[in-house]
């Protein structure tokens, strides 16, 4: 299968960078093919021009080439922290330009952009790994859980992914390094537990 990777933390040194590292490792550990965009590193523009917005709008050739990844994906795994109850504006700023119409989604004929679009994107699965500084209780009770309805909802169900996965890893300021190996090997088992299921069918 081919898996997408896409990071969205300006450190390093994060438990972000290293989620994302390792799922990558083993992934292609076991047979995978994986092409992984670290937002950060690339330094991706996250502003959407007006001449990008339309259909048929001007793209960019870097726009291009990550609308390929995603398109071409049998399997998307994202990771990002939990800032403000969404994701860093780089990665909100990828979504805004990559995800676009056309290629990831289409309203039928006749429709005039107000109705339910049909999703087109190849991946049957995707999953999104996100960390916390806020404990479980106090999350649902006073915030709810925005990230799950952009992820689930909003995003992956409306371009056509159904098979849906998410870990929210918490609290992570006042983690241990053994919690953190911990998540690390929960993030990898639940990867391979999802591509492994998508690759049977």
């Amino acid at each position: 299968m081919r898996i997408l990777v896409v990071l969205g933390h300006p450190e390093r040194g994060s438990l972000n960078h290293a989620l994302a590292h390792a799922v990558c490792d083993d992934m292609r550990a076991i047979g995978h093919d994986v092409v992984f965009h670290d937002l950060y590193a690339e330094r991706f523009d996250p502003l959407l021009a007006a001449d990008e917005i339309p259909e048929d709008g001007d793209i960019p050739a870097v726009i291009r080439s990550h609308c390929h990844d995603l398109c071409s994906a049998d399997g998307i795994v994202i990771v990002h922290p939990n800032w403000w109850g969404q994701p860093p504006a780089i990665l909100k700023g990828w979504i805004d330009r990559v995800f676009r119409p056309g290629i990831t989604y289409r309203f039928v004929e006749g429709d005039t952009g107000a109705g339910t679009p049909i999703g087109l994107l190849r991946a049957k699965a995707a999953v999104v790994l996100n960390t916390s500084n806020t404990e479980e209780t106090r999350e649902q009770t006073v915030f709810g859980d925005p990230l799950e309805a952009i992820w689930r909802r909003c995003i992956f169900d409306l371009c056509g992914v159904r098979s849906f996965h998410r870990i929210m890893f918490r609290v992570i300021v006042t983690s241990t390094r053994e919690q953190r190996l911990a998540w690390i090997e929960e993030a990898k088992m639940l990867c391979r537990c999802v591509f492994r299921e998508e690759r049977r069918e």
